[in-house]
């Protein structure tokens, strides 16, 4: 209970962002999806080279566990977003048309 207390405004902002975020990207069009996806796939490039160096500087055994846990997932969000990216990509692309020869 102390915690919450203590940091109450922090708490109020973080929850006041999920909020905010949920109205924001529901209310984005489909047409640009894509590019935020592609844009928010670079913004975690730079969290996994923000982790790597949490991880160059941890003292503790924890900071080290946390800081790999966190390039782990990162690694793993940017690539899942970059499959989705391709995918919906390869939506818009053109069909080959198969010619019979006859």
């Amino acid at each position: 209970m102390k915690f919450f207390l203590e940091y109450k405004e922090a708490i109020f902002v973080i929850i006041l962002s999920i909020f905010l975020g949920i109205e924001v990207i529901s209310h984005v069009p489909a047409v640009l999806h894509t590019p935020l996806m592609s844009g928010s796939n670079a913004i975690h490039g730079v969290v996994i080279i923000g982790a790597i160096i949490v991880m160059g500087h941890a003292q503790a055994t924890l900071s080290l566990v946390f800081g790999f846990i966190a390039v782990i997932l990162g690694t793993l969000n940017v690539v899942g977003g970059f499959v989705v990216t391709d995918r919906m990509l390869e939506m818009f692309k053109k069909k080959k048309t198969k010619k019979t020869n006859k």
